[in-house]
């Protein structure tokens, strides 16, 4: 389908994470989810292994089952002292800003099973099911570059979705309803709808300088 024409720059400084403001109602087309896991194919991966699997979950059944787990999983992170809603309480206005994210994740976390498309990026791990010790910023960067290449694509097509890893609580439970073989394992969950807000814009972020260290910290 046509995409709109967006820049580089404009692309990549104003896809968000959209949480309420994917449409539950809307069916996503299988060729669209195709189109941006074309694309997503592209991404760098280290040694050019390519060990990335993804599965695309459209059934009802199967989408409620892993939205009451997710549902479960996130009932608990909010309740944490890790949950979102409760970062840096010491600046209220980015307090506000965290206690809007906790609302959203919650608002999702109810939902996730009416989302049209969830999408589980995996790995196949090489010698069986277990993690290797060692470098594992090496094994999940070869896969986490794909996941964003499909989230841009997706965003160039009118589609929201965000980056969740909660259900991961319970990967060996949403592994079981799948069918997912031990040497594949889930990084993320994927939802991926419609987009119903307005338009998408940057968001704030603290001030490069902030975060940017030359030749030493």
């Amino acid at each position: 389908m046509p995409t709109p024409q967006l820049s580089p720059d404009e692309l990549l400084t104003t896809t968000r994470t959209v949480r309420r403001r994917l449409d539950l109602t809307r069916p996503v087309p299988m060729e669209l989810i195709r189109e941006c896991l074309e694309i997503a194919l592209q991404a760098p991966s280290g040694s050019n292994r390519q060990g990335w699997q993804f599965v695309v979950v459209t059934d009802p059944m199967l989408r409620a089952e892993i939205g009451l787990l997710y549902q479960r999983a996130v009932h608990a992170y909010l309740a944490s002292e890790g949950s979102a809603a409760r970062l840096f309480p010491e600046d209220p206005a980015r307090a506000a800003v965290q206690r809007r994210v906790g609302e959203s994740v919650a608002w999702l976390g109810d939902r996730m099973g009416q989302v049209p498309v969830l999408m589980i990026p995996c790995l196949r791990l090489h010698g069986g099911g277990e993690l290797a010790a060692g470098n594992q910023a090496g094994l999940w960067g070869s896969l986490l570059p794909a996941v964003w290449s499909y989230m841009l694509a997706a965003r160039a097509r009118g589609l929201g979705t965000a980056w969740t890893t909660l259900h991961l609580t319970y990967e060996a439970e949403v592994a079981e309803l799948l069918g997912l073989p031990e040497e594949v394992r889930q990084a993320a969950l994927i939802p991926t709808a419609w987009y119903t807000g307005a338009g998408f814009r940057p968001a704030n972020r603290q001030p490069l300088d902030e975060v940017l260290h030359v030749d030493q910290w």
